[in-house]
């Protein structure tokens, strides 16, 4: 049988053949065994913080979650629909034993998801989520009478969100005009509520979820809307989050993208130039543009590259102690002021740079110049022997020989699909095409099924 967890949680369509309620009361009867604290012996009952984003499917799962939790002993905070990372902060602000967060983040809304934090708001190592999908074959725990867990709605959880985001914020956004889309998710009131506070003057698009609209046409994955609205109004900046906010990409004054390389670019330099960037090192996964690498060699910033995921970025940070990560996406972490990828606070940091600079965001982005990228999936091969067959491997050197330093290639299988995904980058678009199609080729013929 296939592993339940993914790279973030579990993921599927709501109702289908995984997500459903039953399997979403199992695995929190599951969790409440793994992730309570140890010393609930002593008269400290397990707690837990739950959250969602706003999709219609998150009502019935959230109830089921929140049934599962208390009905296993588990206390549960429902803190209702606020991000990713509120939940991730309130799970450490509450010294909850651990958080549940309802939400398949940019997907479409027919999906939907189930994603742990342990006790400090950090993401589950795979060993830990293991245990959990192991004990969900085994009887659950039955307390009766005054032992079952009581659950009670977090009403303020929004608010206390809002003030940890205030206090993270380098300095006042007045005089700055953003435009914010929040993609129908659940951002779409804390976002705007924030930077209004932070002195902004906002404009929102995409704010207005009805439990059916979640990034449908708005948000991080559909930037036209934004880019549009940024001109409209004559904004100096736009910000986009995903479905559930632990994700920004940005917008500059022309209606320009700013990516998730281009934000970290930015970010650290500012970060070095304050003395706060641990140990001048940057962390990025492999799929970070190669221009990332460059503009932070010549600032004097390490980069350290992991594989694909912001579990992984995260791994690497804690394990050495770096402030800042993330992936070109636009999941940002900042690790003194969250445990996870944060859209909200990264759009915040964003917008303080260009207030404390005066310089347009296309100018503090300009410090990065993206070299052009092609990625071509390529379904219908056997992705395990990607990175064993000689013939794709020898067409890889071969090509990466012919780039000359001047771009690079990168070869992976997919590991939520069965496909082997093709990244190149060469000084033009044409070239990048031409390689990119060459290496799918190779991979067409030498590990057909």
């Amino acid at each position: 049988m296939a592993r339940i967890f993914g790279t973030d949680g579990v993921r599927g369509l709501a109702n289908g053949d995984v997500i459903t309620a039953d399997f979403a009361l199992s695995l929190a009867q599951a969790a409440a065994v793994v992730l309570r604290r140890r010393d609930h012996e002593h008269g400290h009952r397990p707690r837990a913080v739950v959250g969602r984003d706003p999709r219609a499917s998150g009502e019935f799962l959230s109830a089921a979650v929140v049934a599962g939790l208390a009905s296993a002993g588990v206390d549960v905070y429902d803190a209702g629909v606020l991000p990713t990372p509120a939940i991730a902060y309130l799970t450490a602000d509450t010294d909850a034993d651990f958080g549940v967060m309802l939400s398949a983040s940019h997907n479409a809304m027919p999906d939907n998801g189930i994603k742990f934090f342990a006790r400090g708001g950090h993401k589950l190592p795979d060993a830990v989520e293991d245990e959990i999908e192991a004990r969900m074959g085994q009887e659950p725990l039955r307390p009766t009478g005054a032992e079952v867990g009581r659950v009670q709605v977090m009403a303020d959880g929004g608010a206390r969100y809002i003030r940890h985001l205030l206090l993270a914020v380098p300095g006042s956004l007045e005089g700055l005009t953003v435009v914010l889309d929040a993609a129908h998710g659940a951002a779409s009131e804390v976002s705007p509520e924030v930077f209004r506070l932070a002195g902004a003057t906002v404009h929102v698009i995409g704010a207005s979820p009805d439990g059916l609209n979640i990034n449908d046409g708005y948000g991080s994955t559909h930037l036209e809307q934004l880019q549009e609205a940024v001109v409209a109004h004559g904004a100096d900046l736009g910000i986009a989050h995903d479905g559930d906010a632990d994700r920004c990409l940005a917008v500059d004054a022309t209606g320009q993208v700013v990516d998730g390389d281009q934000i970290m670019a930015v970010l650290a330099i500012a970060l070095k130039e304050r003395g706060r960037l641990a140990d001048d090192t940057l962390v990025a996964t492999v799929m970070s543009n190669l221009g990332l690498l460059n503009a932070m060699r010549e600032a004097g910033i390490a980069v350290k590259q992991t594989g694909v995921g912001d579990r992984y970025v995260l791994e690497e940070m804690r394990r050495g102690s770096y402030s800042l990560g993330g992936e070109q996406s636009g999941h940002v972490i900042m690790l003194d002021h969250g445990t996870t990828g944060d859209g909200v606070l990264t759009g915040l940091m964003i917008a303080a740079q260009v207030a404390a600079t005066g310089r347009p965001l296309a100018e503090l982005a300009s410090v990065m110049t993206r070299l052009p990228q092609v990625l071509i999936n390529v379904g219908g091969v056997d992705k395990s022997r990607v990175d064993t067959d000689e013939g794709v491997r020898s067409a890889v050197q071969e090509h990466e020989a012919g780039l000359a330093g001047s771009g690079r290639v990168l070869m992976r299988k997919s590991g939520t699909e069965p496909l082997v995904r093709v990244m190149v980058e060469a000084p033009t678009q044409e070239h990048a095409q031409q390689v990119g199609e060459a290496l799918a080729g190779v991979v067409r013929e030498r590990l057909a099924l």
